[in-house]
C-alpha cells in the first residue's frame, strides 16, 4: 500500500478543488488563475474510480436547472484520458458533467492537469469530502482513505481541509461502531451525535435501536449508554473501578488512529493493564497487522 507524500503536496492540489467564490478580495486560488478550455462535452469520461458512486436524482435535477440558466461556473478538472486519445478523463467535476449533459451543453469548461493515478484518487477524495450533503460516515471513510492511503495526519487533513482536529477525530470513531448501528446513520434515522454517544456502550445495536423506537434526543441517549455502561448493582457482584477521563480519551484516540474498537484495562493505583483490539473481519485484522508491522 501506498504511503508516500505526494510531491506537490495536499494543499496544492486542495486549490484545484476548493470552491471559487466570484468576487472574492485578496489573491485567487491557483484554479482561478489557470485558463480553463472548453471542450466537447463528448471527450470527456468518468474516472472508473471515482469514490462517489450515488448521484442524487433531485440534487442533479437542481444542478441541471441552473446549467441550464446560468451554464458551468466552476471548470472541472480532468486530465488526459490514460487510454483515449483526444480525451479527457474527468478527476473532479463529474455531477457538473452529468448534469451539464441533461442540460444538452454541447462544451464544457475544464482545467487540463497532468496527474498521476495516484494523485487523481486522492483529489476524487478531497472532492467528495466537500460536498455539502456528505453523509457523516462518507465523510469519516474520505478521512481514513486519506490517513491510510496516503500517510496524512488528522493535523495536516484539518489544517488543508479547514477542519478542526477534533472534528475529523470524532467522525473517525463513529468507524469503530458494530454495521447495524452504521446501517441506521447511512439511512438518517440515527444522527452522528447520537452515534458518537454509543461508541462506549456495551450493546451498541441493541440501544441504537431503543433510541431508533424511542426517538430519544442526543442527551438521553449519554444518558442511556452511561446506565447502559454501569455495572449491574447486587450483593453478588463486585463493583468495577470507573474508567478515567485520561483512559476513556486515549482509547477514543486510539480507536480513532486504528478505525478499529479499543479497550484499555489498567490496574488501578499499578503499572500494569492491558489493551484490547476489536476487529471485525480478516481484512481488518490484516490491517492492523500491517500497521503494527510497520
Amino acid at each position: 500500500m501506498e504511503r508516500k507524500g505526494l510531491g506537490r503536496g495536499l494543499s496544492a492540489l486542495l486549490a484545484d478543488v476548493a470552491p471559487v467564490e466570484e468576487k472574492a478580495p485578496g489573491p485567487e486560488p491557483e484554479a482561478a488563475r489557470a485558463p480553463a478550455t472548453a471542450v466537447p462535452i463528448e471527450t470527456l469520461h468518468p474516472n472508473p474510480n471515482q469514490p462517489r458512486r450515488s448521484f442524487g436524482e433531485v440534487e442533479l435535477d437542481e444542478l441541471t436547472a441552473s446549467i441550464r440558466e446560468k451554464g458551468v461556473i466552476q471548470p472541472l478538472i480532468v486530465r488526459p484520458h490514460p487510454e483515449k486519445t483526444d480525451a479527457y478523463e474527468i478527476v473532479a467535476g463529474e455531477r457538473r458533467w452529468r448534469a451539464a449533459q441533461r442540460a444538452q451543453l454541447h462544451e464544457i469548461p475544464v482545467l487540463v492537469r497532468m496527474l498521476t493515478d495516484t494523485e487523481v484518487l486522492e483529489l476524487a477524495i478531497i472532492e467528495n469530502i466537500q460536498r455539502a450533503d456528505l453523509n457523516p460516515l462518507d465523510e469519516a471513510h474520505g478521512y481514513r482513505q486519506l490517513m491510510d492511503r496516503f500517510g496524512h495526519t488528522q493535523e495536516k487533513l484539518g489544517e488543508a481541509l479547514g477542519k478542526s482536529r477534533s472534528h475529523i477525530a470524532n467522525l473517525l470513531r463513529l468507524l469503530t461502531l458494530p454495521e447495524p448501528v452504521l446501517a441506521l446513520v447511512r439511512e438518517g434515522r440515527l444522527s452522528a451525535g447520537h452515534a458518537r454517544a454509543l461508541i462506549t456502550a456495551p450493546d451498541a445495536v441493541a440501544l441504537a435501536r431503543q433510541v431508533v423506537e424511542r426517538d430519544l434526543s442526543v442527551r438521553q441517549t449519554e444518558a442511556l449508554a452511561r446506565q447502559a455502561a454501569a455495572p449491574a448493582r447486587s450483593p453478588a457482584s463486585v463493583r468495577a473501578p470507573e474508567k478515567d477521563a485520561d483512559t476513556r480519551a486515549l482509547e477514543q484516540d486510539l480507536a480513532a488512529a486504528l478505525g478499529l474498537g479499543v479497550t484499555i484495562r489498567h490496574q488501578p493505583g499499578g503499572q500494569r493493564g492491558e489493551i484490547r483490539i476489536r476487529y471485525g473481519s480478516l481484512d481488518e485484522l490484516d490491517g492492523l497487522c500491517q500497521r503494527l508491522s510497520r
